[in-house]
């Protein structure tokens, strides 16, 4: 059965999260959302709880594991016309979440769209700051910025036919699918409305070895033509 919109949920020992994210999903205004948790080896009963929460769910191993693959593999097992993306770890402000997301999509040519993340009162002083400067209040339609983000986030399936997340990257492979959109001619949104609380931010800190991670990664997007 097609549903409208689908839910994937990349998961790996979420347990302080996953049943806060999961509550906040089902409470989301849109009726029928299908829901699938990617599991990537959790052993604190992350995917036990997502079970017996009505999720369907789909294992990878670490041998198989990319972020990108992870991605493909769940929109693969889902049925979504939209397909809305979130880590195990992120919680949806309130139930317009995925309803502001997929406004976004029924604007002509665009292809996907971010929503803004948020720290908790207790994040790292230097993962609010990030938060807070990477996600400002203003919409905002990018042509050229090939600035996505996938852990708040939805996409068009027909696009995802298309253009594929890159099973090969080590990370960031939400900016590599943005820079293949945009180059072939559809925009990205930022919703800022369609907010979720994100407890370590998108940089966790001062983790050199994650920045180095990226910071490659990026190098060889921008090198991409």
């Amino acid at each position: 059965m097609t549903r409208a919109v689908s839910v994937i949920i990349r998961t790996r020992n979420e347990m302080c999260w996953i049943a806060d994210c999961l509550a906040a999903i089902k409470l989301q205004s849109l009726d029928d959302v299908e829901i699938v948790v990617v599991d990537n080896g959790s052993t604190d009963g992350t995917r036990e709880l997502a079970r017996r929460a009505g999720c369907k769910i789909v294992e990878i191993p670490d041998s198989q594991f990319t972020y990108g693959r992870a991605l493909n593999y769940g929109i693969a097992q889902s049925s979504g016309e939209f397909v809305g993306l979130i880590s195990g770890h992120c919680i949806p402000v309130n139930d317009l979440w995925l309803n502001r997301l997929r406004a976004c999509l029924e604007v002509p040519g665009v292809a996907g769209a971010y929503g803004r993340q948020e720290p908790l009162p207790d994040s790292h002083d230097f993962d609010k700051r990030d938060l807070w400067t990477t996600f400002p209040i203003e919409r905002r339609f990018q042509r050229k910025d090939f600035f996505f983000h996938n852990a708040n986030a939805m996409i068009k399936r027909s696009v995802w036919d298309q253009f594929p997340f890159d099973e090969e990257l080590d990370g960031v492979e939400d900016r590599a699918w943005a820079k293949k959109v945009l180059a072939a001619g559809y925009s990205i949104a930022y919703e800022p409305q369609a907010r979720v609380y994100h407890y370590h931010g998108i940089h966790q800190g001062r983790d050199e070895n994650r920045a180095e991670r990226v910071v490659r990664v990026i190098e060889l997007i921008q090198r991409q033509k």
